[in-house]
């Protein structure tokens, strides 16, 4: 979808209205964009055009002395002024009095990441690994956040002691093969402090890969620079998962933003939350999905909606998601279908829970339907002979030699062919001239030279 006219328009009456010394020309600055987000409600007013009543006025007052509001001007502009109040752009971003309104079940920390903070900043929920919280301040606060209790707290970046006592943490702990960069958002960080920290844990040899979890492809897509990508590509394997939940949100920006990622060779997933009357629809899944993979980025998880306090309004049955996911499941391409998970209230991690399409089993079958609806069977094999583990691994059958194979050499005529290779002949063991210049006897060759290739110049 391209920038249009009115598009560009729209964008430069914001800008010059936030900033008439020339915001229109540095639109694109993403630190630009940081000191002129809209954080009160008569600025929001004033660059959208609409009026809030006094009542309404009041309520969101209140609203926001417990939850601040924060939106980029890119962000902001998205949003369909003329159809605001259903726009799914601003109810991401625009609060509502429906967010003080905590109803019962609601707690202010659903996933108990506090208790699974072995120290501040950890949590190590899963046995191989973590997250690192490395700041809690984002570029806009996303209504829907389960991290409503911390984020928003515009002062508190870590500085490097409190970070250091995650890294001794992540250090000393073997099992962690894999941490999770969080926040807050970390692409809220300088390039050179993401940057030291990415290089920490680069030196960690049990930690396999590092991935970062950002909403700036989404919110402030003029984050991704050349300088950061740049700064990125230097730390593989390097993952990126984002946060896109309806398709308006893949503007030509994102698009620009997404193709720097990927053509630095940085895997992208997408996490979506499934919100009321934002994308609780089979159709808006399916086109995001779609726009995802068009631009190189795998939908990973749909989210369940957390029990966060004053998340209500948003959250739906479990059956909603269900339906989104039959509605995805056969009728596009396998890598575009998310997987669909709660995130167990008390720390339980995230729990499948996509459609049942095994029906029944017995020994010899299995009865399986497709999203058809058609019911079919899978014959088991007549004979299985299981592999009976005892913990016994020396004696066992299975080939647990787990490291990759090495390339295998070239033998043969195929190395007489290989460009790279300077053998000119092939010689058979114990030729006794061979056994002779190695000194080793008549008719010993060479243990070396036996059986391979021998580059002989001139001699056939």
């Amino acid at each position: 979808m391209p920038t249009t006219l009115a598009d560009e328009e729209r964008r430069a009456a914001i800008a010059d209205r936030l900033d008439e010394t020339g915001g229109s020309e540095r639109w694109r600055d993403w630190r630009w964009q940081l000191r002129h987000a809209i954080r009160d409600i008569p600025t929001f007013e004033a660059l959208l055009g609409v009026r809030f009543s006094a009542h309404e006025r009041g309520r969101l007052d209140a609203t926001l002395a417990r939850f601040p509001l924060s939106i980029t001007p890119y962000y902001l502009s998205l949003i369909d002024a003329k159809d605001y109040a259903n726009d799914p752009v601003f109810l991401q971003a625009f609060p509502r009095a429906s967010e003080l309104e905590v109803m019962p079940g609601d707690m202010a920390d659903p996933l108990a990441e506090d208790k699974d903070s072995p120290v501040a900043g950890i949590t190590h929920r899963y046995p191989d690994r973590v997250l690192f919280q490395v700041s809690n301040v984002c570029s806009m606060y996303c209504r829907h956040c389960t991290r409503k209790r911390k984020v928003g707290d515009r002062d508190f970046i870590p500085g490097r002691d409190a970070l250091k006592e995650g890294l001794d943490y992540i250090r000393g702990t073997p099992v962690v093969r894999d941490v999770l960069l969080s926040g807050g958002d970390p692409l809220m960080l300088a390039d050179g402090y993401l940057d030291w920290i990415l290089s920490e844990l680069d030196a960690i040899p049990h930690v396999e890969i590092v991935r970062i979890g950002t909403r700036m492809p989404v919110v402030l897509p003029y984050r991704i620079t050349d300088e950061l990508v740049a700064m990125l590509r230097r730390h593989h394997p390097l993952w990126v998962n984002t946060h896109f939940n309806h398709p308006r949100e893949i503007t030509a920006s994102s698009r620009r933003a997404l193709a720097r990622l990927a053509d630095a060779g940085i895997p992208l997933g997408n996490q979506t939350v499934l919100l009321a009357g934002v994308n609780d629809c089979p159709r808006i899944m399916r086109r995001l999905v779609h726009r995802l993979v068009q631009n190189r980025v795998r939908p990973y998880y749909l989210y369940q909606c957390d029990m966060s306090e004053g998340l209500s309004h948003f959250r739906t049955p479990v059956g909603k998601g269900m339906e989104i996911i039959e509605s995805l499941i056969g009728h596009t391409s396998g890598l575009a279908v998310p997987t669909y998970v709660i995130d167990a209230p008390g720390g339980g991690g995230k729990i499948p829970v996509m459609p049942q399409y095994l029906i029944s089993w017995n020994t010899n079958k299995v009865v399986l339907r497709n999203f058809e609806g058609v019911i079919t069977t899978y014959k088991e094999p007549d004979q299985y002979r299981p592999v009976f583990c005892n913990r016994n691994c020396e004696e066992c059958r299975l080939s647990l030699r787990l490291e990759g194979a090495e390339e295998y050499q070239a033998l043969g005529i195929e190395r007489l062919l290989a460009d790279h290779d300077d053998a000119v002949s092939l010689v058979p063991a114990g030729n006794e001239r061979l056994g002779r210049r190695s000194g080793n006897g008549a008719g010993e060759a060479d243990p070396a030279e036996a059986g391979e290739a021998e580059d002989v110049p001139g001699e056939g």
